[in-house]
């Protein structure tokens, strides 16, 4: 076991099983929960999963990332899809106010303002404008049809979330108390459930305690048996929880649709060539990497997982082939602009902190070793000529792929991008995608690795707990005494 491991087993010392009752406690790998405005930028993995338990959006995800009843208790769609309507169910905010359709337009609003640094306003750019239509009905009306919006309403980011007064949202949790890394969450009361259904002081039974911390404490917390269930997980901590004697069985996997793999972040000098770009793609031993992190983990070399709504199915890049007897080695390519541009060559690879993340930074430092080019590791956030791209779709299209990959990218590239962001029919937008990602293909944008691998740890009375594509677990279905 590694030290940091034993270090953290023994600050939680030893413990007996928790029992099949009481109060669940999950521990969500990141930073301390806060409820923090998604307007303001990316949302911390802690702060996604409170803002998801305390804040509804018009819709959410179900234990199967399937969409279900948020504040909406229904919904349509007219007009050949360019409008969706909500009819609100009874909601209320933490104070005891009504939940109304006006102050619901309203924040959906800041979330899309051009200064709004939510992550997913580049993709609803489609919406046109949020209207009350009544006290309980709102309409969402599009430029063009979008039939993956309510997989995007449904994310933590747009969830209905009140920064003043009383900040927060309708529930499915309230804070019942906050203080460091731990938030005790009880049931919100629902005005929608008959009165019967709902006891006048619920069993603390159906509370949950949530931890924000660190990947070696959350993963000995639940070791020792002092949680239910670990949260966030990632190949970056993959490698941690080999180190425990955890049951197999806890060990759950989310077969996560998204983005794993290299963007070329810089276009400078060797990297301003295309067939640069592809031999230090064709140099990286993908499949060695994802089996020294998981032998279940497998990797890819095309950017689509599947066709989705492109037109054609997933390009493959020529440098995913067999080279031919007059290709040159991927050596011999670099050598050759070498020769042109004397000098040392050195390549910033950005990456997170973390094991697994250092084993793949062997993977890559190996491969540009190979080809003469020094290999420096900078942090996530900072200048750099590769950058890991580790996220999972928020919706099933792949113009969500294509525009992650192109960091940057060519401008055939970019302009089939934006072209299928604008194009006014879905037999336009999915040839645009194709465009694209055939573009991307032979700009060597991207060098894809695999599939996002997302893992958490589960107690066996954490029955309701189910892999999805989304690799999302709310709170209130992770058992059914919390739906």
């Amino acid at each position: 076991m590694s030290s940091l491991l034993v270090c953290a087993a023994t600050l939680l010392a030893a413990c007996s099983e928790k029992p099949d009752s009481g109060p669940i406690v999950a521990s969500a790998i990141g930073a301390a929960p806060a409820l923090v405005d998604p307007a303001k930028g990316q949302l911390d993995p802690s702060a996604r999963v409170l803002l998801d338990s305390t804040a509804q959006g018009l819709v959410r995800f179900d234990a199967a990332g399937q969409i279900e009843p948020g504040i909406a208790e229904r919904w349509s769609v007219i007009d050949n899809g360019t409008s969706y309507i909500f009819r609100l169910r009874d909601a209320e905010w933490p104070d005891g106010q009504a939940v109304t359709a006006a102050e619901v337009v309203k924040l959906l609003r800041r979330q899309l303002v051009p200064r709004s640094r939510n992550i997913l306003s580049p993709f609803l750019t489609a919406i046109d404008e949020i209207v009350e239509m009544t006290p309980e009905v709102i309409e969402i009306r599009l430029k063009r049809p979008r039939p993956d919006l309510l997989k995007l309403f449904a994310q933590p980011e747009l969830a209905i979330f009140r920064v003043a007064p009383s900040q927060g949202g309708s529930g499915p949790f309230r804070i019942l108390a906050q203080r460091g890394p731990v938030a005790r969450l009880r049931p919100a009361f629902d005005p929608s459930r008959a009165a019967d259904d709902q006891a006048a002081e619920p069993s603390t039974d159906a509370n949950v305690k949530l931890i924000g911390e660190r990947a070696a404490m959350a993963i000995a917390r639940f070791d020792a048996g002092l949680a239910d269930v670990v949260l966030g997980g990632s190949f970056v901590d993959w490698p941690i929880v080999l180190e425990t004697r955890i049951a197999p069985i806890a060990r759950r996997f989310d077969p996560a649709a998204g983005l794993f793999g290299l963007a070329f972040s810089n276009r400078d000098g060797v990297l301003a060539n295309a067939v640069n770009r592809a031999a230090i793609a064709r140099s990286i031993d993908r499949a060695g990497f994802t089996a020294a992190i998981s032998p279940e983990w497998e990797s890819t070399v095309q950017l689509l997982p599947e066709q989705l709504d492109s037109a054609a199915p997933p390009a493959l890049a020529a440098w995913t082939q067999a080279p031919g007897p007059d290709d040159l080695s991927p050596r011999a390519t670099i050598d050759a602009w070498r020769a042109a541009n004397p000098g040392t060559i050195t390549m910033r690879v950005a990456l997170p902190p973390g094991p697994g993340a250092t084993i793949l930074y062997g993977y890559v430092a190996g491969a540009l070793a190979s080809l003469g080019i020094a290999a420096e590791r900078v942090a996530p956030d900072a200048p750099a000529d590769l950058r890991l791209i580790d996220e999972v779709a928020p919706y099933d299209s792949a113009r969500w792929y294509v525009a992650r990959a192109c960091q940057p990218c060519g401008g055939v590239a970019q302009l089939a991008i934006e072209a299928a962001r604008e194009a006014g029919s879905p037999r336009l937008r999915s040839q645009q995608i194709a465009a694209a990602d055939a573009a991307l293909a032979s700009d060597v944008a991207f060098i894809p690795i695999a599939r996002p691998l997302r893992w958490s740890l589960v107690a066996p009375r954490l029955r309701s707990w189910t892999a999805n594509s989304r690799a999302w677990h709310p709170l209130n279905h992770l058992r059914p005494d919390t739906n």
